[in-house]
């Protein structure tokens, strides 16, 4: 016995039976409770399978067919990598910064759990959470981190139990790879990868230490430390998270002097479902993959694929140097062609009588639908639209926002020009470039593929062609003058001509200079049942009508179709389907998809090959004669312009061995349109966006497209189609090159 505190042996004994039992009995416990939360008493546990295929929404990539992502699908802008593509730099500042012993623990770092207290009894904050436990937050807690302070208990075993399923699943190296691939950045960037592109345009294997510090930095405070919001603090961060790294001995004390100073240096691109390249194709794009699997019943495990969460990766036909030319031709060309638009109005109301357009413009707005859907009577909506508000308009300088009455931005929209293009290979039908309009921000309609124009003179090939089939040759003189054709239940045809050359021409000269009335000279040899029967044929899916007047282009076309029906000519007769996927994957790179060429044999091989012969004469001594003279473009073309009544549209095809491309441009409303045909013909208002795109094509021979001639049919060819009318224009005829402009 102890005299001075009267304590027995026997009791310390058994103060130490009850310590020990209350110390087992807090450990049997606490197993207990940890084997309970195990099977999710306390709430869902993921299972094995779970555990091995974990969940995330991760963003569809839209891929070129040479490697370059041209866009994303998603709700979380979240694309994967494999540990081999991100830097070594990232990883170091991960580990330095948020668990230094990461590749020592097995999930939990006990040792420093167990510090958190002694820094909470200093008044300090330390994070407890191993890189593993995090990431069984970010996979499998859709919450988030809980608020309240007993479920954050709970949810931190959760953690636990989780994040030893993973180590015992998983290499380090997986990990902490599928970490940084489900992080949330900021600024819609989930994920390394996404975070690169967004702060710096570059991706992640090429980061810098410096930029891996301010990426890994921002795991601190999603906001506090976000380098677009609070730079400084971000810079401040960004040096802590390197000090961590020289302590670590991840980072040289001399590395770390030589960078500390240097700025931020961001390339910031926040990131959208707009972002990147072929916004137009994109949307066309989805909606096809979304059909593809639906009609073929492709699915995951019975449950439809979601492009906005389940990180396809969609492998297209799109070239992505020939993508980014298309869409720098348009905004060249077309912030002078507005210019010429606008100037040729001056003086003149181009409202006058347009009532009925401006009124079907507004009930098309977003903002008239919105009104309507708040119970906004018609008077309360007239009243808006002639109300004053702050609008943002697109402009080629860029957005502008303004002061403006909404009714005054529908009919500024009427008057502003749209444009679209596509470029296709004829031998395999791939379509390299797809501009669908000239801003996706602002107006969505794609104008390649959902949008049909009328045609106009793209369409006199169609006819030549049966021409050709029925034995005529290139060379055969025709007197140019008036024809009128009988129209069964209708009032007989004759159709009007400008720019008329006198005389008697050949078919190739009147192909050349786009004369009507030798192409309804040809519609009387042949008839119009016999052309329409062509046209559809050769890929044309929008309705024809049998009348005669589609030898000059009446009828409606989308690009899509006329580039692949131009196609033919190209390809030795053979129609090749237009083709922009190449192949879809899940983002296991299991295949779900890939494309079968179909190819149709339509023309007999000597005749495309005169049809190129003559469509050659349009560029080297016709209405696409600038193509040469202006815009230097000598590479062996054929092509045809178009230009519909009232200058309402402007098309401009041609057709290479290696490349068929279409363009057209217009207003919105057929009912606004250009004042001359010197400036809305298609030799004007279309034919430089091809040349703007086609230098740039030629000048970067990585393309591999190539200036040779069109091979003549090895069997030769019968037809006579070499007249000597290869000749420019001021070897003609003085009237017309004074419509040409030369």
């Amino acid at each position: 016995m102890n005299k001075s505190t009267g304590i027995t042996q026997e009791d310390i004994k058994k103060y130490n039976r009850r310590l020990w039992k209350l110390l087992i009995g807090g450990m049997v416990f606490f197993a207990i409770f940890i084997v309970l939360i195990g099977f999710g008493v306390f709430g869902d546990i993921p299972s094995f399978r779970a555990i091995e295929h974990p969940k995330s929404n991760e963003a569809t990539e839209v891929i070129s067919e040479d490697g370059k992502v041209l866009g994303t699908y998603f709700v979380k802008n979240r694309s994967n990598v494999n540990y081999s593509q991100i830097s070594p730099n990232v990883i170091n500042a991960l580990i330095a910064t948020e668990d230094v012993r990461y590749r020592s623990h097995s999930g939990i770092d006990f040792k420093r759990t167990f510090t958190i207290f002694a820094y909470a009894l200093m008044g300090k904050k330390q994070g407890g959470s191993t890189i593993t436990q995090q990431l069984a937050l970010n996979l499998f807690s859709e919450e988030g981190r809980q608020k309240n302070y007993l479920k954050r208990i709970i949810q931190k075993f959760q953690e636990w139990v989780i994040a030893v399923k993973l180590e015992r699943n998983y290499t380090k190296e997986e990990i902490i790879t599928m970490y940084l691939n489900t992080v949330d950045f900021g600024n819609q960037a989930y994920g390394i990868k996404s975070a690169a592109r967004v702060y710096y345009n570059t991706t992640p294997d090429k980061l810098t230490v410096p930029q891996a510090a301010v990426l890994v930095g921002i795991q601190r405070g999603i906001t506090r430390y976000s380098p677009t919001r609070n730079p400084e603090r971000a810079l401040t961060r960004r040096n802590t998270v390197m000090a961590l790294m020289v302590k670590a001995d991840l980072l040289t004390a001399q590395e770390f002097e030589a960078v500390k100073d240097k700025p931020l240096d961001l390339h910031f691109n926040a990131a959208t479902t707009n972002d990147g390249i072929a916004p137009y194709f994109r949307s066309v794009l989805k909606s096809e993959v979304k059909k593809i699997l639906e009609e073929r019943s492709i699915t995951k495990n019975g449950v439809p694929y979601d492009l906005d969460r389940d990180g396809l990766k969609i492998t297209t036909t799109i070239n992505y140097d020939m993508q980014v030319y298309a869409e720098e031709a348009q905004k060249e060309y077309m912030k002078i062609l507005q210019k010429q638009f606008t100037n040729s109005w001056k003086g003149r109301n181009p409202f006058k009588g347009m009532e009925l357009q401006i009124e079907q413009g507004v009930k098309r707005s977003d903002r008239y639908k919105s009104l309507k859907l708040e119970g906004k009577s018609d008077e309360e909506i007239k009243q808006d639209f002639n109300t004053p508000s702050r609008l943002t308009i697109f402009t080629w300088k860029g957005n502008i926002d303004t002061l403006m009455k909404p009714i005054d931005s529908v009919k500024y929209y009427k008057l502003l020009l749209r444009n679209a293009m596509m470029a296709m290979d004829p031998k395999t039908g791939y379509i390299k470039a797809w501009v669908g309009g000239i801003n996706f921000e602002h107006f969505k309609y794609d104008q390649v593929k959902m949008g049909t124009r009328q045609v106009g003179s793209t369409a006199k090939p169609f006819t030549y062609t049966v021409a050709i089939e029925n034995g005529m040759s290139p060379c055969l003189t025709v007197p140019n003058v008036p024809v009128t054709i009988s129209n069964p239940g209708s009032p007989d045809w004759t159709p009007r001509s400008s720019g008329t050359l006198p005389g008697s021409i050949t078919l190739q000269k009147a192909l050349a200079y786009s004369q009507n009335y030798i192409a309804a000279y040809l519609m009387q040899q042949v008839g119009p049942t016999a052309v329409a029967n062509e046209i559809k044929k050769m890929g044309i899916t929008s309705d024809v009508p049998i009348v005669p007047s589609i030898s000059l282009g009446s009828f409606d076309a989308s690009i899509y179709d006329m580039v692949g029906a131009y196609g033919v000519f190209a390809n030795k007769g053979a129609w090749t389907q237009p083709t922009y996927i190449l192949k879809i994957e899940d983002k296991n790179g299991v295949i779900l998809y890939d494309s079968k060429p179909v190819i149709k044999v339509i023309l007999n091989e000597e005749v495309a090959y005169v049809m190129t012969r003559m469509l050659r004469g349009v560029i080297t001594g016709g209405t696409g004669y600038r193509l040469i003279g202006k815009y230097g473009i000598n590479a062996p073309t054929g092509g045809k312009t178009g230009t519909t009544q009232n200058n309402s549209d402007g098309w401009f095809m041609s057709i290479t061995p290696d490349l068929v491309a279409g363009v057209w441009t217009g207003c919105e409303d057929r009912a606004f349109h250009f004042t001359s045909t010197r400036d809305g013909e298609g030799a004007n208002s279309a034919l430089p966006i091809y040349a703007g795109f086609m230098k740039r094509v030629y000048a970067n021979p990585s393309l591999k497209i190539s200036k040779a001639d069109f091979e003549a049919p090895k069997s030769g060819v019968s037809i006579v189609y070499d007249c000597n009318q290869y000749l420019p224009p001021e070897q003609t005829t003085p009237e017309l090159d004074k419509k040409l402009g030369f």
